[in-house]
């Protein structure tokens, strides 16, 4: 019952780990796609808008 324990813990400090290398770069990506839709929103109402 011990070496199941003993995996357990190992298996969440293994996934622990993956989750905190992981994390700031799934921040970037998410953060990266906000700008960009943000650019196409404002290049759209630019182009809708007539010109002076």
């Amino acid at each position: 019952m011990n070496t199941v324990a003993d995996n357990l813990i190992a298996l969440l400090t293994v996934f622990g780990i993956f989750v905190v290398v992981t994390f700031p770069s799934l921040l970037g990506i998410a953060h990266e796609r906000r700008i960009d839709r943000q650019i196409r929103t404002a290049h759209r109402i630019m182009a809708s808008s007539p010109r002076r």
